[in-house]
């Protein structure tokens, strides 16, 4: 008896049904080729044309065809569609919350889907230097120099994000000693002035937490009863701590619960808010920020889950924009060490200056890490 289960009577198959003919009733084949019949095809609606034979590659101009040039190009132009595309939902929102339609439910559910939808564009463009890493830093090196003095960082695209995001420019290193806009003319320069004197997301974000329900003074006092719990919950840790036997251990869990204790107490001093603020150590007003914490604390209430989720998305934004440049950075150090930028930069160095600062100041636009006590 054979071993193969086709081969029984019980299981037989009839591949010669395997064809292309049509079978009797079979209805696969029906309809109208109206392609054939003139009118816009898949091509032309694509405009393939333009984008197919958009990849010109200087090596090969300069008579000495770089194989791994064409890949390089190809990754790049995918990350400015994906950032066109992030640009394109990213200023749909503010004009939703700047209309003043975020009041509307069904509005809020537009704006959740567009943001959730930017979080999906960013986690595959931090996946996408997989594919360029593919290729070694020698690949790399073989077309590098006909590349000079274009670089990454005259991406007017990336530079809008940031600034539409809310990126301030407190935050911003410069760039071989320049502001970063005197690296862009015509145009390009005036379309990144404007991006900064609009409302930032960050800024509409803002002024809607302010207004979230509850935080008035007549009512539920959300606030004071906050402040009481958070008390109660440092008196009770504090007593398990100073209960445990004197050592080593014991001296560093005090030394973190001070630290902890410092960061809670001080949601409740608005000048230490404010000076942080000042700081770019805390990046929403004192307000926006006592709203934040409701929407979270209160996130299982229904008026208040669809918040949640928006600053659920917001937050992964954050997370992914801190991921995206560190793989950036790895790729860059990765290619070219600590050579200079095409582009004249300190290259490997600037880049992680840029990650560093977004450490250090907690660049986190809107993450409330390290705010939110776990009660």
């Amino acid at each position: 008896m054979s071993g193969c289960p086709f081969m029984g009577n019980k299981y037989l198959y009839k591949f010669s049904k395997l064809s292309l003919k049509d079978e009797k009733g079979d209805k696969s084949q029906e309809g109208i080729n109206k392609a054939s019949k003139g009118g816009l095809i898949y091509g032309d609606y694509l405009q393939l044309n333009k984008i197919l034979n958009a990849q010109e590659l200087q090596s090969e101009k300069k008579g000495n065809k770089i194989h791994d040039e064409h890949l390089f190009i190809v990754t790049h132009q995918a990350y400015e569609l994906w950032f066109k595309q992030i640009l394109w939902e990213l200023d749909s929102v503010r004009v939703i919350f700047q209309n003043g339609h975020v009041r509307d439910e069904r509005n809020m559910l537009k704006v959740i889907t567009r943001m959730s939808r930017i979080s999906m564009i960013l986690k595959l463009l931090v996946e996408q230097f997989s594919v360029l890493e593919t290729m070694t830093a020698l690949d790399f090196f073989d077309f590098r120099d006909y590349l000079s003095p274009a670089s990454g960082f005259q991406s007017l695209q990336f530079r809008l994000l940031e600034n539409k995001i809310g990126v301030p420019q407190s935050l911003r290193v410069p760039y071989n000693r320049r502001h970063y806009r005197d690296n862009f003319k015509g145009e390009d320069y005036e379309l990144l002035l404007k991006s900064e004197q609009e409302p930032t997301l960050l800024q509409l974000v803002e002024a809607w937490l302010e207004r979230t329900p509850g935080l008035e003074a007549e009512g539920f006092d959300f606030w004071g009863q906050f402040e009481v719990n958070i008390l109660k919950g440092l008196e009770e840790e504090f007593a398990i701590v100073q209960a445990k036997p004197e050592s080593e251990e014991k001296e560093d869990l005090l030394s973190e619960f001070q630290k902890q204790k410092d960061t809670l107490l001080s949601l409740f001093d608005e000048k230490r808010h404010e000076h942080l603020l000042s700081k770019g150590e805390r990046r929403l007003s004192y307000k926006a920020l006592k709203g934040a914490l409701m929407i979270y604390f209160y996130r299982e209430e229904p008026r208040f889950q669809v918040p949640f989720q928006l600053l659920t998305s917001l937050m992964d934004i954050d997370v992914l924009m801190t991921k995206w440049r560190y793989n950036h950075v790895c790729m860059v150090h990765r290619m070219i060490g600590s050579k200079a930028g095409t582009g004249g930069s300190s290259g490997y160095q600037y880049l992680r200056s840029t990650v560093r600062l977004v450490a250090a100041k907690n660049f986190s636009t809107f993450t409330l890490t390290g705010t939110i006590p776990e009660l």
